[in-house]
């Protein structure tokens, strides 16, 4: 008799390795028989709250026992890290929290927070927590899972953190605008990642302004900051040829077409569930867009999503010397069957930008490619997207300057 699991869908032996039900009673298990309420570990990152604002929890996230790519997101991209994998390198990492203001920056605590979000190590530190914890696991779609979350008694960093002089001196400056920090910093190799922990905890910008800012929020600061900055040279550039790249990463795919146009862009989110047994008549599909000024509002339909894709884009039509409208087409499976946070967007969409392009020589058979791998990739029909494009609809209405050249 065939075995078809109720979480995951899979035979005996997919359920064994992937099904997050099995997972967590396994996890659960191992964490609580080696769990201490008080020990000696290692801090590669921090957590801020927004539960709260502006007292919010403030976290750090610490193990004993830490994996050296326990905060190494473009690592588990490259890698090819699947869901068990990170889940696990994770969920061992114990959120030790307090409450503090987000303009108070006496907190004890707070000191060690912005020691470790300098660092480009895992900061050594003794904790003492107020119970011994519990395994869980904190999923999110806009944050990089971690363990139980636990109040924090007392902390100690036990060596001197490794930090570079570049972030010594940048953090230092507190006349130093935060845009001009991240872009500084950047341009120096380091980041998203990294740049969202020295946001979070203040390390960034001009004294009077510096302040705790909440993690999912830093996350989408510094995505739309980047993305920004690196526009500021792009729309210098020429414009690009009708090029497509697909590809993805944990059961989010991507289409993404370059048309040879100045800049804009428009992303499309559509869930198409189980590629298998497909019912075209539900399907949840969300879009936001921007012309060549960029957008005044938030992208609210696609939310962090939307920027951490565009900055992949922006990162893509930099190293091509181009600019170009973009339109992105995101197709969510029941592969991802677990939230790991807005990075998996950003690395999907890094991923789909590394395959191999296909070049076209009109934007018509582009469009028709599209429509074709969409529906041997998900039994989808695309012509609905196609058709709600407000890119595509305002290429075909508006008249290039260059038209009326000779």
């Amino acid at each position: 008799m065939d075995f078809h699991c109720p979480y995951c869908g899979g035979s005996r032996l997919e359920h064994l390795r992937n099904c997050p039900k099995v997972y967590s009673i396994t996890k659960q298990k191992q964490f609580n028989e080696k769990a201490k309420q008080d020990f000696f570990g290692a801090a590669p990152n921090v957590f801020i709250g927004k539960f709260g604002y502006p007292d919010v929890n403030v976290g750090i996230l610490s193990s004993e026992d830490i994996s050296k790519d326990a905060d190494k997101p473009k690592e588990w991209a490259t890698s090819k890290y699947d869901i068990p994998k990170i889940v696990d390198i994770r969920s061992s990492l114990i959120n030790s929290r307090f409450k503090a203001n987000i303009k108070n920056f006496d907190e004890k605590f707070l000191d060690i927070t912005k020691e470790v979000s300098m660092a480009e190590k895992p900061v050594d530190l003794e904790v003492h927590l107020d119970k011994r914890p519990n395994y869980s696991i904190r999923l999110d779609r806009d944050i990089t899972p971690y363990g139980p979350s636990v109040k924090l008694e007392k902390a100690k960093i036990t060596e001197n953190p490794k930090i570079s002089t570049q972030v010594e001196k940048t953090v230092s400056q507190d006349d130093m605008k935060a845009t001009e920090g991240l872009s500084y910093l950047y341009s120096k190799g380091y980041d998203e990642h990294f740049l969202t922990k020295l946001i979070s905890v203040g390390n960034l910008g001009l004294r009077e302004n510096r302040k705790l800012v909440p993690t999912r929020w830093s996350i989408t600061a510094v995505d739309d900051t980047l993305g920004k900055d690196l526009l500021k040279e792009i729309k210098g550039f020429k414009e690009y040829e009708y090029v497509a790249h697909f590809g993805g990463y944990l059961g989010n795919y991507y289409l993404i077409l370059f048309f040879p146009e100045i800049w804009s862009y428009e992303l499309f989110e559509t869930y198409v569930g189980n590629t298998e047994n497909f019912d075209p008549g539900v399907v949840e599909t969300s879009t936001d867009h921007e012309g060549y000024a960029g957008r005044k509002d938030y992208a609210s339909n696609t939310v962090g999503g939307y920027y951490a894709a565009r900055l992949g884009i922006l990162e893509h039509l930099k190293e091509k010397k181009r600019q170009s409208s973009v339109l992105a087409l995101r197709f969510i499976t029941d592969e991802y069957y677990m939230a790991l946070g807005v990075w998996v967007v950003r690395e999907a969409t890094r991923a789909s930008l590394r395959n191999k392009p296909i070049s076209f020589s009109s934007k018509e058979l582009m469009i028709k490619y599209s429509e074709s791998i969409i529906k041997k990739k998900f039994g989808f029909d695309a012509s609905g997207l196609i058709n709600r494009s407000v890119l595509l609809n305002s290429m075909k209405h508006q008249s290039k300057l260059n038209r009326y050249i000779v």
